[in-house]
């Protein structure tokens, strides 16, 4: 298996020139500093010398060397989700997503690269500072145009490229660093300069103080004007340069010259596509150019070759296929004030917003709406709409600052379908949120009820669960009966809630309706999501047969579309039918069916939890070291995008392995680490598996080790509990111990009443009547008893309790 990537730092897209003894200096300082800030103005290196001095680190960081790109980010509180989206971390409900970093990086050796801070110096300033003092062995390179001013902050001032020296003239030129870049960049654009142009290269490379930037945007002139011809022209450029700030660092305005000149020299067609181009959050492809840009004086059809000669003078990037484009950021900043200038800057934006939406509600119909689609397509759509996450942003910021609420909403309800893959339900709902609370007189009132719909959906994954079912019965009644698609969705939401706030019940309706709305209208997505609603609710009440019926229908439906989430879902419902009943090899088919669909699709936050459904069946099955396996890779993926949810799930498989393999200690000391988990996420525990766990250790332990195991178990860290039970196999080869099958264990003193009073032909409601308990518990209970005794039917039940009077009092 190849080992995983320990960095994701970009590959150098041109030969590295000069600077080597800032590289050997640079690196010796991390064996003595854990923050360097390489400081200089925009253009003079810093990225492209950290890149370079990070490579070079990879070997001495054991957990990785990664790239956290801060300058496409535009509010601060991005910061900590852009560290997060890098380190694979998943934000989750109730909880920053900066705890969870901590969490991740706190043992981890590893250097994080900061790339352009001073937009958010304050924000990158506080975060860099809390992961230094929180986790002992991460190193932090970060560039700025000013330090961090941070404790332990070494700050390294970059210095321009080595120029020819003053005092012997015609000697030592072509060894500087600053001709080298010129040369190895003229070469690269088609120049091949003989020594007689060499005296003018100096000139030049001394007016342009060394710069890099500057040098390689005169270096890509060279194919239209000789080196003294540039030089003559930056020079009168300096001469005029008088808007600057006089306090300003002579090396800032002398790059504002070189940039300006470069714009200048540009043809005027290409000057408009270039400031237009500061439109975008980061990277973008030549449809989006040509979407957004298009507009007199230029036309569609001269966008591509206008753009190529944007790459051709270096003032546009591109990859090696050239399917993806971006700005310098200092080339950005500097169209980003054409636009303003030229007046271009609310219709651009405005565009931006209509195009992005645009896009993204044709991927959304694509991926999840439109039937017959090719599974190809559909990832293609999907991996298309991912890719215009960033962008996403910034429209959805223009739509707030510009009260286009109508079209802010539209595109949060288009993006809807990326939440469960993406984990940004929370974002999402915060959009909405703000959006919500601006003018809504010209919003239609049907739009804003869709909103709070998704907004209620945003809720559920944060564990509002009454303010998200509040929402989403007001998004109902506001809804026509001509959003079908929407009415499903949060139909099937309300199911989801109501079931975990225990009232399967008054679940029922909504997922009969939901699915009654789809089979009208023919969609296969929603008539998979109610079929499996109403799976869930049948398995709550304890109606098996009914439970099953509707997981086969809800994963048929699922097939019919296509789509691999929703093929994952209903199939992973019919697994916990299974289980629930007790056919743990065909419980473990339907959660192993799962996994390469989730993996083809990224999504590591139900992936995680596939992986521990499968480990959890496999250890009941007795195959404890593919259990093991198993549930190891759950442990770590939920550990790397931070799912504490996933990492609780986890240990729950774990302490059924430890039980299945004669570990009682170790299975309540996994359970107690479990249910503390899940209480820091606002999750009800303990559930009935482990009250169940609980009552056979009591039994077997005694009270007083339970109680001090359970303790103990709620004290420990998720990753020692895991450890316990994981290095358990080795110490189990030392001393093996006789294992009994859970499910043969003996019944809970509850589960001993509820199979007796069945002898007596009593329904759930009557059961319930005389326990005083919920005939939903009852039913929990009854399907628990037949998991354990390995019976289908009550009559079995019934039977059995009446043969053992003494076990079912």
């Amino acid at each position: 298996m190849p080992e995983p990537p320990r960095h994701n730092l970009p590959a150098e897209p041109n030969r590295f020139v000069g600077r080597e003894r800032d590289l050997d200096e640079l690196r010796g300082l991390f064996r003595e500093t854990r923050v360097v800030t390489l400081c200089g103005v925009g253009g003079i290196g810093k990225t492209r010398l950290a890149l370079r001095v990070a490579a070079g680190l990879v070997p001495a960081y054991p957990d990785g060397v990664w790239l956290v790109e801060v300058a496409r980010l535009r509010h601060p509180e991005l910061v900590d989700q852009e560290i997060g989206r890098v380190l694979g971390v998943r934000e989750e409900g109730g909880r920053p997503v900066f705890g969870t970093v901590l969490d991740r990086l706190r043992d981890l050796r590893c250097l994080l690269l900061l790339d352009n801070c001073e937009h958010l110096i304050d924000r990158c300033a506080e975060v860099a500072a809390a992961l230094i003092a929180a986790c002992p062995r991460l190193s932090v390179l970060a560039t700025s145009r000013e330090p961090l001013r941070i404790a332990g902050e070494l700050i390294w001032r970059v210095p321009p490229l080595d120029l020819p020296d003053e005092s012997t003239p015609g000697e030592g030129g072509p060894e500087a660093e600053s001709v080298q870049l010129f040369l190895d960049r003229a070469a690269a654009a088609g120049t091949r300069l003989g020594a007689g142009s060499l005296p003018d290269v100096v000139r030049l490379c001394r007016a342009l103080d060394g710069l890099p930037l500057a040098l390689e945007l005169a270096a890509a002139r060279t194919s239209l004007l000789s080196p003294g011809q540039i030089a003559d022209r930056i020079d009168d450029r300096f001469s005029l340069l008088t808007t600057g700030g006089r306090t300003a660092p002579i090396r800032q305005r002398t790059l504002l010259a070189a940039v300006e000149w470069s714009y200048d020299l540009l043809s005027a067609k290409e000057q408009v596509l270039l400031r237009r181009l500061s439109v975008f959050a980061g990277d973008f492809d030549l449809d989006l150019a040509e979407q957004v840009c298009a507009e007199r004086p230029i036309s569609e059809a001269e966008i591509v070759d206008l753009l190529g000669g944007l790459v051709d003078k270096s003032l546009v990037l591109c990859d090696e296929s050239r399917r993806r484009y971006w700005l310098l950021e200092t080339i950005k900043r500097y169209a980003v004030g054409c636009l303003q200038k030229a007046g271009e800057r609310e219709v651009l934006r405005e565009r931006h917003l209509h195009v992005v939406c645009e896009l993204q509600e044709r991927h959304f119909t694509t991926e999840m709406v439109e039937p017959g689609v090719p599974w190809a397509r559909r990832l293609e759509a999907l991996t298309m709409s991912k890719s215009l996450v960033d962008d996403q942003r910034m429209a959805l910021d223009w739509s707030v600052e510009s009260g286009n609420v109508p079209l802010g909403l539209r595109l949060c309800a288009a993006s809807s379908g990326l939440l469960p893959l993406c984990g940004n339900l929370t974002e999402i709902g915060t959009w909405i949120e703000r959006l919500l609370s601006l003018d809504l007189t010209q919003v239609p009132g049907e739009q804003i009820a869709q909103a709070r719909g998704y907004l209620a959906y945003g809720l559920e994954a944060r564990d509002e669960l009454s303010r998200s079912l509040a929402l989403a019965e007001e998004s109902l009644a506001g809804l026509t009966t001509g959003d079908t698609f929407a009415r499903c969705v949060i139909h099937s939401l309300i199911v989801v809630v109501l079931l975990r706030m225990g009232r399967p019940e008054d679940a029922v309706h909504h997922a009969e309706e939901g699915l009654a709305l789809a089979l009208r209208s023919g969609d296969a997505w929603n008539q998979a999501a109610g079929l499996a609603g109403l799976s869930a609710v049948a398995l709550s009440r304890g109606r098996l047969r009914e439970a099953q019926r509707h997981g086969e229908e809800a994963l048929a439906r699922a097939r019919e579309h296509g789509h691999r989430w929703i093929m994952a879902r209903t199939a992973t419902q019919l697994g916990a039918v299974a289980e629930f009943r007790g056919d743990l090899v065909t419980a473990r088919a339907h959660y192993e069916m799962v996994v390469p669909w989730l993996r083809e699709l990224g999504s590591d936050l139900d992936l995680s939890r596939a992986l521990a459904r499968v480990g959890r069946v496999t250890a009941m099955l007795h195959e404890f070291a593919a259990a093991r396996e198993w549930l190891a890779a759950s442990l770590a993926l939920g550990r790397e995008t931070g799912q504490r949810h996933g990492v609780a799930l986890c240990l729950v498989g774990l302490s059924v392995l430890a039980e299945c393999e004669g570990d009682l200690e170790g299975a309540v000391l996994a359970a107690g680490a479990a249910v503390r988990l899940r209480e820091s996420i606002g999750q009800q525990s303990p559930t009935l598996r482990i009250e169940e766990l609980l009552g056979r250790a009591r039994t077997k332990l005694g009270d007083g080790r339970t109680t001090s195991l359970w303790s103990r178990g709620r004290a420990m860290s998720p990753e020692d509990a895991a450890r316990h039970v994981l290095e358990g196999e080795r110490i189990a080869q030392k001393a093996p111990v006789a294992t009994k099958p859970v499910r043969h264990s003996l019944l809970t003193a509850r589960e001993q009443e509820v199979a007796g009073l069945l002898t007596r032909g009593l329904s759930n409601r009557a059961i319930a009547t005389e326990l005083v308990i919920s005939p939903a518990t009852v039913a929990r209970h009854i399907a628990n008893i037949m998991e354990k005794l390995g019976y289908t039917s009550r009559a079995q039940i019934a039977v059995w309790a009446a043969e053992h009077p003494t076990v079912a009092r």
